[in-house]
Parts: C-alpha cells; structure tokens; sequence
C-alpha cells in the first residue's frame, strides 16, 4: 500500500471543500465535543490533539461514557421517535463525496473499515471526528454509536445493522460496486435512519459516496452540517488506513 498521506477532495452538494476547511470545522467540533464529554480541550497541533482527545475518551470506558451523556441521549431518543413518527417513513439524505488519489483501492478500504479485530479499530473510530463518544462492536454483532449528529445539540445513540439494508430508503447504485450500508436503530429497536455508503475504484484511487438518512422533519441546519461530519471522519478514516 502507499506510505505516503492520500489525497482527498470533497464535495458536498456539489460544493467543493478543501481538506483545510474540513480540519478547521474538525478543530471547532473538537472545543464544543470536549465541552459536552466534561474533559479539557487537548492543546497543540490538530493531529496531536486528534491522538489525546482519542485517548481521553476512551480512557472513560464505555459505561463513563453513556453515563456522562445519559441526559443527552434520553432527550435525543424521544426527539428521534417523534420525528420519526411524523415523517411516516419519509427520509432526507445528508450526502457527501469524496476522490481519493494515490491510495489503494475501496475494496483494501473497506477491508481496514470493517475489520474490527484490529489492535487500533476501537482508536481510529474515535480519532476519526470529535463528535464520536463510543463506537463499539454490540453482543449482537451490530455496531453501537453515541455521538453527536451534524450541528446537533444533543448527542444520541444508535445501532447500525451492517446486514440489515431492508428500511433504507436510498437504492443502490450499480455504477459503486462496494458498500457499507445498514439500518440504524434506537436501543428499542426503532428504524431511524440509515447509511447507504458506496465505493468504486477510479486510477490511482477511489470514489466514496457517503449518505446518511435522517427522517424527514430533521432540522435543515442538522442535514447540512453532517455532511462535514461525514466529510471529517471519512477523510480521517482514509489517511489512517493507507498509514501503513
């Protein structure tokens, strides 16, 4: 694999952003996150305070965790029901893509992606966006998360069923051969939303194609802002990946 760092362009809404405005609204995040944890803003560089922030959080363990945000995810549970309710099944899409060059392909990505026997899995999910609180691997095989969902101002926990595609609105698009997708579910078993992420090689690179769904009545500002969201954590995950 490449040891050098890939390049990557994303567009969000057809929008360009560079990889500079990406890590500006990470640092942003990173300040509001540490505040919302209860632990200090980590000082220094953007990829050493990645690193100690990473660290931090895990360092609380799981339980530390979904206590300290125990309020934050009550509240987010019942908003998420409700909105879910009067969308009646309807869903909007939070989207974003990014064009990686001189990496490897999407396959070897999604192959690191999923791999969560890694020595580092439970660190590079973290590290990857200061909004992500827990990302961990559920007794039943689905991925558990608490983090905090675009510009929203509770954070919230769900769980993404990679096996389970049947309630994702978004249809698959032949022309991406790969894809990460799932349900993603409240801890009572209620179809919030889901992501439907899709791959396909190009030279020297790969195209991700990234969608969130949210259920319809989602605040516009929430959809907007998690493409950035997507945008941070995707690129960090990238970089990590082709490290090696």
């Amino acid at each position: 694999m490449p040891t050098s760092e890939p390049m990557i362009k994303a567009v969000l809404a057809g929008r360009p952003v560079t990889r500079e405005d990406v890590r500006a609204w990470e640092t942003k995040r990173m300040g509001k996150a540490a505040a919302k944890i209860g632990l200090p803003v980590p000082a220094g560089e953007l990829a050493g305070a990645r690193t100690a922030f990473a660290d931090a959080k895990l360092a609380l363990g799981p339980d530390e965790v979904r206590r300290r945000l125990a309020r934050d995810i009550r509240r987010a549970d019942a908003v998420a029901r409700t909105s879910t309710r009067l969308s009646r099944g309807r869903r909007v899409t939070s989207t974003c893509d990014l064009y990686v060059t001189g990496a490897g392909t999407a396959a070897e990505f999604l192959a690191w992606f999923s791999d969560t026997g890694r020595d580092d899995y439970a660190h590079s999910m973290i590290a990857a966006n200061p909004d992500h609180f827990l990302i961990d691997t559920a007794p039943d095989g689905r991925q558990e998360v608490i983090e905090t969902t675009g510009g929203s101002p509770l954070a919230t926990r769900f769980l993404v069923d990679y096996s389970d595609t049947a309630e994702i609105i978004t249809h698959r698009n032949p022309e991406f051969p790969f894809e990460a997708s799932g349900v993603a579910r409240t801890g009572t078993g209620l179809a919030i939303g889901g992501v439907r992420h899709e791959f396909r090689d190009h030279a020297d690179g790969f195209h991700a194609h990234l969608c969130v769904e949210f259920p319809r009545l989602t605040m516009p500002s929430m959809v907007t802002q998690h493409r950035l969201h997507l945008a941070c954590e995707f690129s960090n995950w990238v970089a990590l990946a082709f490290a090696h």
